[in-house]
């Protein structure tokens, strides 16, 4: 027989939750401890222990530990949280951890700030990074401008390979930026070329960059949108690509994993905002009134919409009452019918994030996502008309939910495609609308078809 095992202690539990232990000996300020406590962690212990403070006890912990410590944490944090404790640090103790910071991460904090922070913190940089930071803020966040990074490997065209390997070999930090290839650039800074580093080892030492070079390689510009970027990375196998101004001056580079992560970030948000969260990223460390308030925006709304689907109900309660049987099936179509919605509101949030659909192009998206539906209709309802044919033994019943589903999903996968748009050209952010309406209009039709029809048919149902 297994023997009971003790309870874990309290300093136990406490050593499972790290980030209890940082802030007992944060309250005290015993800032030798904490940091030397933080050095005891693993990277991943010590960022889950960070994710779990709150924002000003997390901000005076990043004042206190090494910079280097420091930027590793904010740049694997959600940048939500990460800027909440940016703007909580002293702004030179804040310019000093971004000045750690990949270039691409740096910007993606700053961006997060309001002007007033950010102008505190820009004044503690260095002028250089100060003037970087602000040309590159000024491109959109999902464009290459706004993913690349700035730190990148070039030579010129006349350098030769061993000076090339040579002053590879004095700069291994560059190694830190997932090199590839080491980029050519004539004298005005243009993109010339790419070394492989296959040429670099197997060259010629004596020979020119512009002798082994692959010359004009494949580039983005600066405004190219995520959805370009994650076009190209889906055609070509590179892991980055040199990214270059309208005269083809290399600015920087962006790589595969970052335009991922922009558009997994992009969709994610998209989703967030169909579920009724309404603004950003949402924490479990965020206030407890913010998180419930932005919750509510839609919610609340959604109290409305909804009483005017339980009106329709209402308005055939004799219908009902008589068929106790369809009341099993109205779920079910308003489910069945809105699981179709749904997907034809993601098809057009997403091209249209993408700018392959513009919002005047209704028409199109209506007959199409139309054509979707009697398809999708006609087997689904078939389906549904058979099971509830069989479950009664009643044909009529069969007929009453089967047409009831397929109607709606035809109005449902129309209205779900063409929704966006409509929302869009009113000016309102239709991920954000999308969902609830699209929801509260798919309940409504499906209750009225079927009760409606249940009405007609009402002799032989219950017959």
């Amino acid at each position: 027989m297994p023997q009971a095992q003790p309870e874990p202690t309290a300093e136990e539990g406490r050593e499972e939750r790290p980030w209890r232990r940082i802030e007992d000996l944060a309250e005290v300020e015993a800032w030798p401890e904490v940091c030397a406590y933080i050095d005891t962690l693993e990277e991943a212990d010590w960022v889950h222990a960070a994710a779990h403070l709150p924002a000003e006890v997390l901000a005076e912990v990043l004042e206190h530990v090494d910079s280097e410590t420091a930027a590793a944490c904010l740049e694997r944090l959600p940048t939500t949280q990460a800027a909440e404790a940016i703007e909580e640090i002293d702004p030179h103790a804040a310019a000093t951890i971004l000045e750690e910071l990949p270039s691409d991460e740096r910007i993606d904090l700053l961006a997060q700030l309001g002007d007033e922070e950010l102008e505190a913190i820009l004044s503690e940089v260095a002028a250089e990074t100060d003037r970087e930071a602000r040309e590159l803020l000024a491109y959109p966040a999902d464009s290459a401008g706004g993913l690349m990074r700035t730190e990148f490997f070039s030579v010129a065209e006349r350098a030769t390979i061993q000076e090339v390997t040579d002053e590879l070999r004095a700069h291994p930090e560059f190694t830190d930026y997932q090199i590839q290839y080491v980029y050519v650039a004539d004298d005005e800074g243009r993109l010339a070329g790419v070394l492989p580093l296959r040429a670099l080892l197997l060259g010629a030492r004596e020979s020119s960059a512009a002798e082994v070079m692959i010359p004009d390689p494949l580039r983005v510009g600066a405004t190219a949108t995520a959805g370009e970027l994650d076009d190209l990375f889906e055609e070509y196998s590179f892991l980055g690509m040199p990214v270059v101004d309208d005269k083809g001056v290399l600015l920087g580079i962006v790589h595969r994993a970052s335009v991922e992560e922009a558009t997994t970030e992009a969709a994610q948000a998209e989703t967030m905002k169909a579920l009724g969260i309404a603004s950003g990223e949402e924490l479990r460390s965020m206030p407890l009134h913010l998180r419930a308030g932005r919750r509510l925006s839609w919610l609340s709304v959604n109290i409305g919409l909804n009483v005017l689907a339980a009106s329709i109900i209402a308005a055939h309660q004799d219908t009902l009452q008589a068929v106790i049987a369809l009341a099993v099936f109205l779920p079910m179509i308003s489910d069945m019918s809105g699981c179709s919605g749904n997907q034809a509101v993601a098809v057009s949030l997403r091209e249209l994030s993408l700018g392959v659909l513009r919002p005047n192009e209704l028409l199109r998206v209506l007959g199409k996502e139309a054509a979707v539906g009697v398809i999708n209709g006609v087997v689904l309802g078939l389906l549904i008309g058979v099971v509830a044919a069989v479950w009664q033994g009643n044909a009529a019943l069969g007929w009453v939910v089967g047409g009831a589903l397929a109607i709606n999903t035809v109005v449902a996968v129309s209205i779900g495609g063409a929704l966006p748009l409509v929302i869009r050209r009113l000016g309102q952010d239709p991920a954000l609308a999308s969902g609830p309406v699209l929801t509260t209009v798919t309940d409504m039709c499906g209750f009225f078809f079927a009760l409606t029809f249940a009405g007609v048919a009402l002799d032989r149902l219950v017959a």
